[in-house]
């Protein structure tokens, strides 16, 4: 990989992150001068906002024919908002979880996962299931706002804190929030194009596939947004947001990026049998496995996110020993399968019957 691509690479994250950040302060500002509630601009707007570098990242892939890093940035970047950005904003301080992302959200994330994998059965995503979709970021993005009405005082207050705006109705304050959303997706049509090409590029000169280099590099360099909005959330003690940030996030990433990526062309988004048989079962999994993790206590303890750093590290471990053949493959699945995976399933059992005969 030379100095010009490595440039391009690196050049493409800086842009999708200032992009992003340009995007997300525009939108929610004009958003609260219009008079939406900090509430419904955290879970929509925000949320949406830290998606649109995957966003443009698998739309941009997606019209170049490289289904895999389409398809791979937004499978490795859900791996990666949970496992790693949870895990990390975890032990620095336990997160709070709130009810509604048990009851709803968090069922939410795990249907929009399994219907992927249904979707993604015949090797792929078409144009009408980009449709279906579509439909589906519209009915829950309509859901949060009527549910938004019912939150608790002190979600909202939270809310109020990091959103709640004070720009004034003027005419130059719509102008200039106006220009940053306009600045912000020039920004980030250039970014993805030069994060794509450079990873591209990085693939052919390291040896790795370009699903490979989607699901880690691509993904974790366009999940920057999420990762900062999640990590200083958790830092200022506001844990709803750290959390539900990660969650709204996953299911933009499936629902309005899969979406867009499968109606952008007329043949949708083709899907590798290495993705169909082990990163979408494992992205679904995770999206399951936070529905007792959350459960328990309503928080995510700092032992849970250790765990999460290490299925992170795991994972990336399995990738790189796929993607080089290692002779150490085959011992580390074994090990994986017989007694890690066994011995995390019998850890969550234990820690949620105690809540369980509690609310019997």
């Amino acid at each position: 990989m030379g100095i010009l691509e490595l440039v391009s690479f690196i050049a493409g994250l800086a842009l999708l992150v200032a992009g992003a950040e340009l995007l997300v302060r525009g939108a929610s500002r004009l958003a609260a001068i219009a008079g939406i509630s900090p509430l419904v601009i955290g879970l929509t707007i925000v949320a949406f906002g830290t998606s649109s570098p995957e966003a443009a990242v698998s739309v941009f892939s997606s019209l170049n024919g490289q289904a895999d890093i389409s398809l791979g940035n937004v499978v490795g970047s859900n791996i990666f908002n949970v496992l790693f950005i949870l895990g990390l904003s975890a032990t620095i301080v336990p997160l709070g979880v709130s009810a509604q992302l048990i009851k709803f959200d968090v069922p939410v994330m795990i249907g929009a996962s399994l219907l992927l994998m249904i979707f993604a059965g015949d090797g792929n995503i078409s144009r009408m299931e980009g449709v279906v979709f579509l439909y589906g970021i519209l009915a829950y993005t309509a859901i949060l706002i009527y549910k938004s009405k019912k939150e608790s005082r002190a979600v909202k207050e939270e809310y109020e804190k990091e959103f709640g705006y004070r720009d004034g109705r003027s005419f130059w304050a719509w102008v200039k929030n106006g220009f940053f959303i306009v600045i912000g997706l020039v920004l980030l049509v250039l970014g993805s194009r030069f994060l794509v090409d450079g990873a591209t590029i990085a693939a052919r000169a390291l040896g790795v596939s370009e699903l490979v280099i989607g699901l880690t590099i691509v993904a974790a360099g366009t999940s920057l947004p999420e990762l900062a909005t999640s990590v200083i959330a958790s830092i200022r003690g506001e844990r709803d947001i750290a959390v539900g940030n990660i969650v709204g996030s996953n299911i933009y990433n499936i629902l309005a990026v899969l979406g867009l990526s499968s109606v952008a062309v007329s043949g949708g988004v083709s899907v590798s049998n290495a993705v169909l048989g082990v990163d979408l079962p494992i992205m679904t999994a995770i999206a399951a496995v936070c529905l007792p993790v959350f459960y328990t206590g309503r928080e995510i303890s700092r032992w849970e996110g250790g765990l999460f750093l290490l299925y992170y590290i795991a994972y990336t471990a399995y990738l790189v020993l796929s993607s080089t053949r290692h002779a150490w493959l085959e011992g580390f699945v074994f090990a994986m399968n017989s007694v890690a995976l066994p011995l995390t399933a019998i850890l969550i059992v234990i820690s949620v019957i105690p809540h369980l005969k509690r609310r019997a």
